[in-house]
């Protein structure tokens, strides 16, 4: 902006001393010379082109000739500048600049926690989707311009900043606030192993006490993560196969995991149980490798079909891509309980299983899909059991973020056997319905709990059950949450009694409805209506009705 700006003042500076040193004539035939406003107000309707007239007085010849050569001089100036602010507006560097400035502007005046994600494709969509529905705030940087454009047309309950920036780079991470406080996590989701990897040390090295959640496929990189100190590498075919083995042997501990880690206000079906026999396995990759491991470990056998055997260093399996029928007779499709069809190709995947469900339409299907543009033609075929990497990716992410209690409490509900998951799954049933639920943590601490602590302070001692009731009326209700976990020190309860008493630092993991927990929340804050659920009267308001309540003591 420079030499146009330069050049409008040069210009505008020419022209104003011409109107100042050329005299005109005034009504009684007296020289008039004009003075600097004058000559800048004439100067000003000139050059802009608006037009006004000549004042105060008429020009002479010569004051005629010099507005002519000023306003050529003037608007041919501006003309230059407009033209060149118009072609600055439109560089791509400055809107980055711009973007990068309103962005920071964002970051720095979000009041709340939140959480950085990287990479806002299949799996950061679905994560973002799952915690803007938990009302948890979230900050986003995709390298695409696509797919910022598809997070701008989509309807959220919060504004979400975000930037197109290549988050690999460090000075990016810190526009995106991972120095803020107020940063929870950062989940590195991209497609590429290696930028995941790149985000992780970054942030490590940056600030080594934020948790980092980490998307990987590769072992070799997943090891290099560990190195640094990532807190959780997922591996999305990893954990679909401990899933499927928990199906396969607890399907209630299946089912309480799944409930507990999609989005509040999805409806979970019943799954059908896992047939025992022959299975036979379509692609040998790093998801049919975890399948087939899963199957085995379930005492299944399974014949394995793979185009690339040397490529997958699959030793014992029928050559062939599993779309022809005859390669499917030569597995034994027609005596086969089951089929896995596990390519990273969707069309293949659904000509797989539909060639075979020609020839056994018993057969139980499982199918890899592999993009989510392709939901409507896995939707018509309705396959037993879907594997989405992305689904996969975002509901692991989700049971760490949500609540840092809720993974603690999914690993430690796999030791306790499938007749107790059951039991937890009937009393969420009937305390909550068939949705999912909402998931949250809450600590008793001064900041935290002031209404909780404030009545020890006073001798008076809450139980856990009066965090579950709400006052209506001249009565006192049991609310739609169930506890879940109790943590006291080292100390684990399961479902804890709900008469037992609360302690300082105690934290609890609670399952209800949205509206339970905000008036939760108030109840820990409000002495008065914690008072009165306690005790069942009445707090007295000032410091006489206290006094007198306490004998005049």
């Amino acid at each position: 902006m420079r030499a146009p700006l330069l050049m409008v003042i040069i210009s505008y500076a020419i022209a104003l001393i011409g109107f100042v040193l050329i005299p005109g004539v005034d009504d009684h035939g007296q020289p008039y010379r004009y003075g600097f406003f004058d000559a800048f107000y004439i100067l000003s309707y000139t050059a802009t082109t608006i037009g006004f007239g000549e004042i105060p007085y008429p020009f002479t010849t010569h004051q005629r000739l010099w507005m002519t050569f000023s306003i050529y001089l003037t608007v041919i100036s501006w003309f230059y500048a407009i033209g060149a602010i118009i072609a600055l507006f439109q560089e791509s560097a400055l809107k980055l600049a711009f973007k990068n400035a309103m962005f920071q502007r964002d970051v720095r005046n979000l009041m709340e926690p939140f959480y950085l994600i990287c990479g806002y494709g299949e799996t950061g969509g679905e994560l973002v989707r799952a915690l803007d529905k938990n009302e948890l705030r979230v900050v986003v940087l995709e390298i695409s311009p696509e797919r910022i454009n598809e997070l701008e047309m989509t309807d959220y309950q919060f504004y979400i900043p975000h930037l197109c920036a290549d988050a690999k780079l460090s000075e990016v991470l810190l526009y995106a606030g991972i120095k803020n406080p107020m940063c929870r996590g950062v989940a590195a989701l991209t497609d590429d192993d290696h930028a995941n990897l790149a985000i992780s040390v970054a942030v490590k090295l940056i600030k080594p006490d934020l948790p980092v959640l980490a998307r990987v496929q590769n072992d070799v990189i997943a090891a290099n993560m560990a190195s640094f100190g990532t807190d959780r590498i997922i591996n999305p075919y990893n954990i679909f196969g401990e899933h499927l083995a928990m199906r396969l042997n607890a399907l209630g501990t299946y089912l309480l995991h799944e409930w507990l880690t999609r989005a509040p206000g999805d409806a979970i079906a019943t799954p059908a149980p896992v047939p025992q026999g022959h299975w036979i396995a379509c692609g040998f990759g790093r998801f049919g490798k975890s399948v087939v491991s899963s199957l085995q470990n379930g005492e299944m056998h399974v014949t394995i079909i793979e185009a690339d055997p040397q490529g997958t260093q699959c030793e014992d399996c029928i050559i062939g891509s599993g779309v022809e029928s005859h390669i499917l007779q030569q597995a034994g499709v027609e005596n086969a309980v089951g089929i896995v069809a596990g390519t990273d190709n969707d069309i293949n995947n659904l000509s797989i299983v539909m060639t075979a469900l020609e020839l056994n339409p018993k057969l139980f299907v499982i199918i890899r899909k592999n993009k989510r543009h392709n939901d409507p033609l896995f939707q018509h075929f309705n396959a037993d059991i879907t594997m989405q990497p992305s689904d996969v990716i975002a509901h692991t992410c989700l049971s760490y973020m949500v609540s840092p209690m809720l993974a603690e409490f999914l690993v430690t509900a796999r030791h306790q056997g499938n007749a107790w998951a059951n039991a937890v799954i009937a009393q969420l049933v009937s305390k909550l319905g068939e949705q999912v639920p909402d998931t949250w943590d809450i600590t008793i601490a001064d900041d935290m709990a002031v209404a909780v602590c404030a009545l020890m302070e006073q001798g008076i001692l809450p139980a856990l059950k009066h965090l579950m009731m709400r006052p209506a009326g001249q009565q006192r209700h049991e609310m739609p949450v169930v506890p879940l976990m109790l943590v006291r020190g080292e100390q684990k309860m399961l479902l804890p009694e709900l008469s037992t008493p609360l302690q300082i630092g105690d934290t609890i993991l609670c399952c209800g409805l949205d509206q339970a927990k905000s008036i939760q929340r108030f109840v820990m804050h409000d002495i008065k209506t914690l008072h009165y659920l306690v005790t069942g009267t009445e707090m007295p308001e000032t410091w006489i009705g206290r006094w007198l309540k306490a004998g005049g003591r």
